[in-house]
C-alpha cells in the first residue's frame, strides 16, 4: 500500500471551505478509481491559520496515476481549493506503508 500526503494552509476564516470542499467533493470521487483504499483529513490550528494534512492511500503507484497522471509526485490542487488556501506544497509525498492496525473511521 502506498501512502500519499500532502500540505496545505488556509486562514482560519478559510479553512471550513477548504474542509467542506475536499470531504465533499474530492475525497468523494476518490473511491471510484480503481486502486484508491482510502482517505484521511488532518488539521491543526497554527495561529490565525489551519493546517491541513490530506492522506490517501492508494493500492500501487500505477493506481496514483489514475488521480494524479504521470508525474505522480505534483500535487493535484484543484482551483477551488486554491481559491481558499493561503498557501500549499506543489509536490506530495509517497510511503510505503509499513505497518497499519487502523479501526474503519465512524462517519461524522
Amino acid at each position: 500500500m502506498i501512502v500519499r500526503m500532502w500540505r496545505g494552509q488556509a486562514k482560519a476564516s478559510n479553512a471550513d471551505a477548504y474542509e467542506r470542499f475536499v470531504t465533499s467533493r474530492v475525497f468523494t470521487e476518490l473511491p471510484a478509481l480503481e486502486g484508491h483504499r482510502g482517505a484521511y483529513l488532518l488539521k491543526r490550528s497554527i495561529g490565525e491559520e489551519v493546517e491541513f494534512i490530506a492522506v490517501t492511500l492508494w493500492e500501487s503507484r500505477d493506481a496514483i496515476r489514475k488521480f494524479a497522471g504521470d508525474s505522480i509526485d505534483h500535487a493535484v490542487v484543484e482551483p477551488e481549493a486554491r481559491a481558499v488556501l493561503s498557501s500549499f506544497d506543489d509536490f506530495v509525498r509517497h510511503f510505503e506503508l509499513a505497518y497499519g492496525d487502523c479501526p474503519a473511521p465512524q462517519d461524522r
